[in-house]
């Protein structure tokens, strides 16, 4: 079966996106599928940097498209990046032969469609996998206003695809609900969580201080932020927090990542002048293990607007590494579907978005406990959601996708 995966981002970029689709695109190539992938030829968090524009790696056929690079310092910029990237996968799409399964991400906005306008043309199924929902986003940040024709426009773009989806996966049931909401049937819908990397990584004591040394952290008690700083994931609490517990020496606040509000995180550090906060750039596949683990508390970070379109895939690492979290977000979401389930307080703390007393009291009580033991309970439920479980899965589904086109 010939599989077209379609996304901004692909190896070697390190967003979570890029691994996802690394991880199917392998899986794919495993079980005998030809595999071919259109992504940029940039960095994702670092437009400087430039990939091959063709390449094949592992037995995948990699295409690769130029995009002027402008970067996320203001939308225009954004807006031309992604326009280009659309324009130049469309001449892509068109040249490339009939696929069976076309397997869409969300990156940039309403890939989707094209994917659906080259199915349309050539024939073949098409996969939108939701890693977030736009121009839904959009709105719920303020960037978009709801009920403007542009708002409208772009809603009836994105449904039409979705309508027309053989299947389509949700990541969680908020998202299923969403998705319901915009006419697709729930028979194409499949919700399945975006698998933790267990298979590259896993608690490693070692690792964990020879990270902690490497940053000047051995002996604190560090609360870690990894992944994207994203306007979906508010800090401004966090940061009020840390603020406020500066005096505590004992406490160090580690962000690890990169994204648009990742400057943000940088800046209030330096105008406050605060020694309690480390800023880390994305940290390679290899050292991940050391970086995760070195946490003693991990936060997870969910906007109340943002609860069906988006996902906190974060998660899923840090229940395998069972290591103590303290999820911020609405009641009513993932995040707090899996505190229910795992019904701890001593290792996954709540607390709502900009309620900073209650996280400056959550982070205390979690210092007097100390460091914890690896939590058993909490890697059972993350099996659930392992590489070997779910990636398998979503190749079946794919497969489905092409017997049925």
């Amino acid at each position: 079966m010939k599989v077209l995966l379609l996304n901004q981002c692909f190896r070697p970029d390190h967003v979570a996106t890029a691994q996802y689709l690394t991880d199917l695109a392998l899986a794919l190539v495993k079980v005998g599928h030809q595999v071919t992938v259109v992504a940029s030829c940039r960095g994702y968090d670092d437009p400087t940097v430039h990939y091959p524009v063709r390449e094949t790696w592992q037995g995948i056929d990699i295409r690769r498209i130029w995009t002027p690079g402008l970067g996320k310092q203001a939308k225009w910029r954004r807006l031309v990046d992604f326009a280009t990237f659309w324009l130049n996968a469309a001449r892509i799409l068109l040249l490339l032969p009939r696929h069976d399964v076309t397997v869409c991400l969300t990156s940039p906005p309403l890939i989707s469609t094209l994917g659906t306008i080259a199915a349309k043309l050539k024939g073949g199924a098409v996969v939108p996998w939701v890693m977030d929902l736009n121009p839904d986003e959009a709105v719920a940040a303020g960037w978009l206003k709801a009920g403007g024709i542009v708002e409208r426009t772009l809603t009836f773009i994105q449904n039409w695809s979705f309508r027309r989806a053989s299947r389509i996966i949700a990541l969680d049931r908020f998202m299923a609900e969403r998705l319901q909401a915009k006419g697709v049937r729930a028979a194409v819908i499949h919700t399945d969580a975006p698998w933790s990397h267990d298979h590259a990584i896993s608690y490693d004591a070692s690792a964990r201080e020879s990270f902690r040394a490497e940053h000047g952290l051995t002996g604190k008690f560090i609360v870690m932020y990894s992944g994207n700083h994203s306007p979906c994931h508010p800090l401004d609490a966090v940061l009020a927090a840390a603020d406020e517990m500066k005096a505590d020496e004992r406490l160090h606040f580690l962000f690890v990542g990169g994204g648009s509000e990742f400057k943000k995180v940088q800046a209030f550090a330096k105008t406050k002048a605060l020694s309690n906060i480390t800023c880390l750039p994305y940290q390679p596949m290899a050292k991940l293990s050391g970086s995760l683990s070195a946490a003693d508390l991990h936060l997870v970070v969910m906007g109340d607007p943002f609860v069906g379109i988006v996902h906190p895939c974060k998660i899923y690492n840090i229940l395998m590494l069972g290591i103590p979290f303290l999820f911020i977000g609405p009641d009513q979401s993932h995040g707090g579907d899996l505190a229910r389930r795992l019904d701890d307080p001593t290792y996954v703390r709540v607390a709502r978005n900009g309620d900073v007393p209650e996280i400056v009291r959550q982070i205390r009580a979690a210092m007097a406990l100390g460091t914890r033991p690896v939590n058993e309970a909490a890697k059972t439920l993350g099996a659930e959601f392992s590489h070997a479980m779910l990636c398998p899965q979503m190749v079946r589904i794919i497969e489905q996708a092409g017997v049925c086109a």
